[in-house]
C-alpha cells in the first residue's frame, strides 16, 4: 500500500494552475467586454438610458395682450391645461384609452388610434377643465402628461369684437387686430429636459438652453372702452327700435385722427366664435360699401366754393321739388323754388346739388373726391378693407354726375367718410385715421391741402345751420353745444334699379367752429322710418352727449341729459378738465377689496385703473379666488423686476 501511494503523482499544482488560468481568462474577457461596451457601445447605450430616464417637455408663453388707449384690457390669455401623450412610452394603449375616455369624455376609439400610433407626440385634448386635469393626474398613466397652455379670453364680451378679431385653438390670429399683429403677440415655446425615476417622478429640471422670455408683446389701440360702450349701446337701441338690419358708428378725435370707437352691429363676441357667423364677424365700417346719400353733399359744396362756382348766397332754382335729367326725374323731400346755396345744404335739396354738380363738372369733382380718399383704401391696416366704388369721370353720364352730386352712384365705406370729414374738420387738410398706438407705425406724411381754411369754415357754418336753424338735423341739437351736422337718407340699389330699402345716416362735428370730435352713424335698412334725421341723428346726439360728459365738457347741459333718462353717473364716470385727454383713474380704497364672485371684466377694469395687470389662471368669466386676500395692502408696482404674479385671479 505504501508503495502504491508513493507511486502516485501530485496533480494539485496543475489543477490550481488551470483554475487560475481559467479565472484569468474570464477576468480578461470581462475586461475586454467592459472595454468594448465602454468604448464601442457606450454612446448608443447612453442614448437608450436617456430615453428611459429623461423626457423632453415644453411650455408655451403667454400671447401678448390688447389694451385700449387708457390701459383697459381688451384681450388677454388665461392659463389652461392640455393633455398630450408620448405613444412610445405607453405600455398598454387599451387601458390608457379606457381611462382617458372616461376622464375626458372623448371617444375611446379615437384615443386608442392616437395612443397606439408610432408618433413621438400626440394631443389628447386641448384646454381641459380643472376637474379633467385632476382626473388625468390621478390616473398616473405612463406617457400621458399635462402641459400648461394659454386660452384667449375677451373680458368685455362683444365690445369692439370685430375690431379685435379672434384666434384659433393654437393661438394664431385669424381676424382683426389678432391677425394683423399675430407675429408681434405670438408667444414663444420653451423646451427643457426632465429626469424621472422608475416610477416617473420628476428628479430635477435642467434649465440649460431654456428660453427666458417666451411671452408675446402687447398691442395698445386708440379705442376708448367707455366711448366704445356708449356707441354700441346707442346703436343697439336704435336698431332695435327701428328693426334695422345692421349699423355702424365711428367716433374720431379730430386733433390726432385717433378712432375712439368703431361699433358694428350685429355684435360679435370673440369668446364664442363657434356660435357666430360670417355676417356677425364682419367689420362693416371697412368692408361694407354703401351709397352715402346726402352726407356727401358737404364735399360737393366745398369743391364748388373752392372753384368759385358758387358763393353761399348764390341763388339756385330747385324746380319746386321735381326736375328731369335725361329721362330721369330727381325729386326733393322739401320742395322749393329759388334757394340760396347755403339753404340748399340746410334743406338737403337733391335738385340744387345736381345743378351745382353740373356747373362744377365731372372731371373737377372727381379730382376732389380722389384727393379726399374716395375710391381707395384708407390704409388703416386691418384685413378685408374695401376701396369703395368711384367710376372714372370719362364714364360719367349727365345722370351719373347729377346722382353723384347728391351721394348716389358712388360707393363708400364708413372709414372713407370719416377720413373725408376729418379733412373738413382739419381746415381742409387731409389727415390719416389711426387705430393702433402701440406699436407705432411709420406712415408717410401725405397730408394734402384739398380746401382752403376759408372754404372749410364756410362749409362747417352751413352744416351748423343744418342742426341749429330749421334744417334736417334739428333732432341732434345739444343745449349749450354747437354742432355741424348733415343727414343722409340714401335709397339702396336693388336688382333693376333702386329698391325700397334705405341707408339712414348722420354726421356730427363738435363743436362746429373748431371741431374736436367727429361722430358718424349709419343705420342699414330701418323699417319703421328711414329718414336720417329720425333714425340716425338721435344716435349721434346720444353718443356725443355721453362722450362730452365723459370728458367733462357738458356743464349746464347735464339737466337735459337727465331729462332723457341717461344716467349722469354713466355719462361722467371720469370727467376731465382737458378736452379729449385720457381720463383720470378712479379712486380706489387703501386695501385690496374682495372680488370673488364678480365678473372678470369688472375686476380687470378696477385693477387696471389702479395700474395693476393681474395674472389670470383657469377658465371662465367669474373670479373664484384672488391673491392677495381681501383686506391686504395693495401690492407694490408689478412692473418692477422680480414682482411676477403680484396679483393673481383664479377664474371659473
Amino acid at each position: 500500500m505504501a508503495k502504491g501511494s508513493q507511486g502516485r503523482k501530485d496533480h494539485s499544482k496543475v489543477k490550481i494552475g488551470l483554475v487560475m488560468v481559467l479565472f484569468s481568462l474570464a477576468l480578461a474577457g470581462l475586461w475586454v467586454r467592459a472595454g468594448w461596451v465602454q468604448l464601442h457601445d457606450g454612446t448608443a447605450l447612453l442614448t437608450q438610458a436617456s430615453k428611459q430616464s429623461l423626457a423632453a417637455e415644453f411650455e408655451y408663453g403667454e400671447r401678448g395682450r390688447i389694451f385700449d388707449r387708457n390701459g383697459q384690457m381688451l384681450a388677454t390669455s388665461v392659463e389652461a391645461k392640455s393633455v398630450y401623450a408620448c405613444p412610445y412610452e405607453i405600455k398598454n394603449a387599451d387601458v390608457a384609452a379606457d381611462t382617458l375616455s372616461r376622464a375626458l369624455k372623448v371617444s375611446r376609439s379615437k384615443l386608442y388610434r392616437r395612443l397606439a400610433s408610432k408618433k413621438k407626440f400626440v394631443w389628447i385634448k386641448r384646454q381641459v377643465t380643472d376637474r379633467e386635469a385632476l382626473a388625468v393626474t390621478g390616473a398616473d398613466l405612463p406617457g400621458v402628461r399635462l402641459v400648461s397652455e394659454f386660452s384667449r379670453i375677451y373680458p368685455n364680451g362683444h365690445l369692439a369684437g370685430q375690431t379685435l378679431g379672434f384666434v384659433n385653438i393654437d393661438g394664431r390670429g385669424l381676424e382683426g387686430i389678432e391677425r394683423i399683429y399675430d407675429e408681434r403677440m405670438k408667444p414663444g415655446k420653451a423646451q427643457f429636459v426632465v429626469q424621472r425615476d422608475a416610477k416617473g417622478a420628476r428628479l430635477y429640471l435642467d434649465a440649460q438652453g431654456r428660453e427666458m422670455d417666451i411671452n408675446g408683446l402687447d398691442v395698445r389701440l386708440t379705442i376708448d372702452t367707455h366711448i366704445q360702450h356708449a356707441a354700441e349701446q346707442a346703436l343697439a337701441k336704435s336698431i332695435a327700435k327701428y328693426e334695422a338690419r345692421a349699423g355702424i358708428v365711428l367716433v374720431v378725435d379730430v386733433d390726432s385722427g385717433d378712432i375712439l370707437a368703431m361699433a358694428n352691429q350685429p355684435f360679435f363676441n370673440p369668446n364664442a366664435v363657434k356660435r357666430s357667423n360670417a355676417g356677425q364677424r364682419r367689420l362693416r365700417a371697412l368692408t361694407d360699401v354703401y351709397e352715402p346719400g346726402s352726407t356727401m353733399k358737404p364735399f360737393l359744396f366745398a369743391a364748388a366754393l373752392e372753384e368759385e362756382v358758387i358763393e353761399p348766397d348764390t341763388l339756385i332754382d330747385c324746380e319746386n321739388g321735381r326736375w328731369r335729367v335725361a329721362r330721369k326725374t330727381i325729386r326733393d323731400t322739401h320742395p322749393a323754388k329759388w334757394l340760396p346755396a347755403h339753404k340748399v345744404m340746410r334743406y338737403s335739396s337733391n335738385i340744387g346739388c345736381a345743378k351745382i354738380g353740373m356747373d362744377l363738372g365731372s372731371g373737377v369733382y372727381y379730382d376732389y373726391l380722389t384727393k379726399l380718399g374716395f375710391g381707395e383704401k384708407t390704409r388703416i391696416g386691418l384685413p378685408g378693407e374695401s376701396g369703395g366704388i368711384l367710376m372714372p369721370p370719362g364714364k360719367w353720364t349727365s345722370v351719373d354726375l347729377a346722382a353723384i352730386s347728391f351721394g348716389q352712384g358712388i360707393g363708400t365705406t364708413a372709414l372713407q367718410m370719416a377720413k373725408a370729414f376729418l379733412c373738413l374738420a382739419n381746415g381742409g387738410v387731409t389727415k390719416e385715421l389711426n387705430l393702433v398706438q402701440l406699436p407705432e407705425t411709420e406712415r408717410k406724411n401725405a397730408s394734402v391741402q384739398v380746401f382752403s381754411q376759408k372754404t372749410a369754415d364756410t362749409v362747417l357754418s352751413m352744416m351748423k345751420d343744418v342742426v341749429h336753424e330749421d334744417g334736417t338735423g334739428r333732432s341732434a341739437r345739444i343745449k349749450g353745444i354747437t354742432m355741424a351736422g348733415k343727414t343722409g337718407t340714401a335709397q339702396k340699389a336693388a336688382k333693376g334699379g333702386y329698391g325700397k330699402e334705405y341707408m339712414s345716416s348722420f354726421v356730427a362735428l363738435v363743436p362746429a367752429e373748431d371741431p374736436e370730435l367727429l361722430v358718424i352713424t349709419m343705420i342699414d335698412e330701418p323699417q319703421k322710418a328711414n329718414y336720417g334725421s329720425m333714425v340716425a341723428a338721435p344716435v349721434c346726439r346720444e353718443i356725443t352727449v355721453r362722450t362730452l360728459a365723459y370728458y367733462g365738457k357738458l356743464s349746464e347741459t347735464l339737466d337735459t341729459v337727465v331729462a332723457e333718462n341717461i344716467s349722469v353717473d354713466e355719462l361722467a364716470e371720469a370727467p376731465l378738465a382737458g378736452a379729449l385727454s385720457a381720463p383720470a383713474a378712479a379712486s380706489v380704497s387703501a386695501k385690496v377689496p374682495n372680488v370673488k364672485g364678480l365678473p372678470v371684466r369688472r375686476v380687470l377694469e378696477m385693477l387696471t385703473k389702479k395700474g395693476i395687470v393681474p395674472v389670470l389662471k383657469g377658465q371662465g368669466m367669474t373670479v373664484k379666488g384672488q391673491k392677495p386676500d381681501p383686506g391686504q395692502p395693495w401690492p407694490e408696482d408689478d412692473t418692477k423686476e422680480g414682482t411676477d404674479d403680484v396679483f393673481v385671479l383664479w377664474l371659473s
